[in-house]
């Protein structure tokens, strides 16, 4: 620094001069807050980076458990109709046999399709919901982990009032101009 820089710094010409904020300045401000706070950025960045993989991982597995439990579902509804149409098919060529029997067995066939069809019914609703239950079970769990992450996170970040009377104070004892009360000058 000139020394004409530096008694404009100082404030030792007669009059006090502001001191123009150079470039280097805004680098050395850039670097001092990378050295008080760099540490905890990075930690927060790690924490939001691992915060973000859980998410991903738990809406992957939420996901992966919605469609295992769907083919699951699909695959006994399959082979439900599939028994289903394999009695049909025994009841029909039990009733070619006489016309008295084809009347009475047609209405059992049909009590008995209207039973399976209720149960089913009762199946695939007792399923959905219980797989309802269970993703508003899952998606409850994530946003009270969500929730209770992000007060963590505000928790430890640096209190604004605190960072600023730190920063003000640095700038008055870079000026020379920081008085601790109670002593003389």
């Amino acid at each position: 620094m000139s020394p004409v820089d530096e008694a404009q710094v100082n404030g030792s010409v007669g009059e006090q001069v502001k001191p123009a904020v150079e470039p280097q300045s805004a680098g050395n401000v850039e670097k001092i807050r990378d050295i008080l706070f760099g540490p905890q950025m990075r930690d927060y960045e790690r924490r939001f980076a691992r915060l973000e993989e859980t998410l991903l991982k738990e809406a992957a597995d939420l996901r992966d458990s919605t469609r295992k439990r769907f083919e699951a579902l699909e695959v006994y509804i399959h082979r439900e109709f599939e028994a289903l149409e394999g009695r049909l098919r025994a009841e029909r060529d039990e009733r070619g046999a006489s016309h008295d029997n084809l009347a009475r067995r047609i209405g059992e066939l049909n009590d008995q399709t209207a039973g399976a069809q209720r149960e089913l019914r009762g199946a695939i609703l007792q399923q959905s919901k219980d797989l309802g239950d269970e993703i508003e079970r899952r998606h409850q769990e994530m946003a009270a982990t969500l929730e209770r992450r992000f007060h963590e996170l505000r928790k430890d970040k640096t209190d604004r009032a605190a960072l600023a009377a730190l920063f003000s104070e640095a700038a008055l004892r870079l000026n020379d101009e920081f008085q601790v009360p109670g002593v003389d000058a």
